[in-house]
């Protein structure tokens, strides 16, 4: 932080976005079990208004305890999306302060929220082909309107500042590992 600047630091929020289906919930997996041993880089886990299941690794609460827990100030970020609510701890400002990355999954909409909270930001853009991500959501049989996705991910894609892209098609080890290196590199 410079002098003025009363965001939250020194560490790092890392924050992995993209379209649903780009398979960030994959590649964060992979990326964790990477870097079990590196105690100061903290896969968090988001707070979302639905069970958890096999392709996402979340806390659940029902809508209206995520509501009060939302009104007594218990997130850093909260966000809405796909009718469901999404918070980030608070905990995860205590763990920044403290130095640590702390990695979360998390919507597009919430990364200029944390820009202005978290004085190092780090955007990690994952994404795949149209095709690619269709299939994927059709795979998964959750997701609703497929088509209406697809369309917000091609508007997102050009609107977004990443400081790295990663396509995920292909070998999904290789494309963790890139972003194990990358937030390996957040902690220098």
């Amino acid at each position: 932080m410079s002098a003025g600047d009363d965001r939250l630091g020194p560490g790092c929020l890392a924050l992995v976005v993209g379209p649903s289906g780009a398979g960030k919930d994959t590649l964060l997996a992979i990326a964790a079990t990477r870097l079990a041993a590196r105690r100061r880089i903290v896969f968090g886990r988001r707070i979302v208004t639905r069970e958890a299941g096999g392709f996402e690794d979340h806390d659940s609460l029902a809508p209206d305890a995520f509501d009060a827990a939302q009104a007594r100030g218990d997130f850093a970020l909260a966000w809405r999306a796909h009718g469901l609510g999404y918070g980030v701890p608070h905990e995860t400002a205590r763990r920044v302060e403290a130095g640590d990355t702390i990695v979360f999954n998390v919507s597009r909409a919430v990364v200029d929220a944390a820009r202005e909270l978290f004085a190092k930001v780090r955007v990690i853009y994952v994404t795949a082909p149209a095709e690619v991500l269709a299939s994927r959501l059709r795979a998964r049989g959750r997701d609703g309107d497929i088509g209406s996705r697809l369309a917000r991910a091609e508007d997102a894609t050009l609107q977004l500042d990443a400081d790295l892209v990663i396509e995920n098609i292909g070998d999904r080890n290789a494309n963790a590992g890139i972003l194990a290196e990358f937030l390996t590199k957040t902690l220098a």
